[in-house]
């Protein structure tokens, strides 16, 4: 289990569940679930049009992700997010779906898109996945106030001279670097279910912001390993595993705020 392919498995799977846990809390928190949607499954057409084009898969990932990010951006500045996310996510999903049927590869390379190839990750790929997972990393780190502050409070943010606009922008870049390295080990459906049932369990939980980007994490990190885990004795779909398990947590989280005193409702520490 933990020699061969599978030893490239657990560090990238892991790289990608600390990512997902980080930018997954504030996706939650700043309400952009729909973009933590969107934008890895809208990054499926970089990498279908570059396996069409016989270019490095995760290059493409990243040109098309920062490009939805920025439509995602552009578009919400002038429109209501929700509008701009859905029509970035249409449009991708429809070039996707072209190049796709473009090439000799279709049924393969769809299916490893969508769903990941976290048992057939290579020695070679484990080095991009955790530099653009360490580069995810640092861009939150560096801005985890500002982030904070445009989350929780954007009124006091603006007051400030923080610029939510900016924040936004920044953030949905992040978290394309965070979908160029996720996508090719999780997929793009798989990646939804890893970054938000975590961090909205963790919501849950507790309102302290360090906490709660730490217990994200750690959710995030015992549904992959857990994962893997049952992916390798049974060879059922480790899609079933990740989504059940994000699924779970959450309803764990939900009982634990319904027994816990007071619940969540503010977020303090800012």
């Amino acid at each position: 289990m933990f020699t061969g392919l599978m030893a490239n498995t657990w560090i990238a799977a892991s790289v990608v569940a600390v990512v997902a846990g980080m930018t997954g809390y504030f996706a939650v928190l700043r309400g952009q679930a729909f973009a933590a949607h969107a934008i890895p499954n809208g990054a499926f057409a970089g990498a279908a049009g570059a396996s069409l084009l016989g270019v490095n898969v995760i290059a493409g990932l990243a040109v098309v992700a920062v490009a939805s990010a920025l439509g995602i951006g552009a578009m919400g500045s002038k429109a209501r997010h929700d509008v701009a996310t859905a029509l970035t996510l249409v449009l991708m999903l429809g070039l996707g779906a072209l190049f796709a049927s473009l090439s000799a590869q279709y049924a393969q390379e769809a299916y490893s898109l969508l769903f990941g190839q976290v048992a057939g990750v290579s020695s070679g790929e484990v080095a991009p996945i955790a530099g653009l997972g360490l580069a995810a990393a640092v861009a939150i780190g560096v801005a985890f106030r500002p982030l904070m502050l445009t989350s929780a409070l954007p009124e006091v943010a603006e007051a400030r001279g923080v610029s939510t606009r900016r924040a936004d922008l920044y953030f949905l870049l992040v978290m394309a670097v965070a979908t160029s390295m996720t996508v090719p080990v999780v997929g793009a459906l798989l990646m939804f279910s890893l970054m938000i049932g975590p961090a909205a369990a963790a919501r849950c939980v507790t309102a302290r912001p360090g906490f709660a980007l730490a217990l994200s994490v750690a959710i995030a990190l015992a549904i992959t390993w857990l994962s893997i885990a049952l992916f390798y004795r049974t060879n059922w779909p480790l899609g079933f595993f990740v989504g059940t398990g994000a699924a779970l947590f959450y309803l764990i989280g939900l009982g634990a705020r319904r027994v816990g005193p007071g619940g969540v409702a503010t977020i303090r520490s800012v």
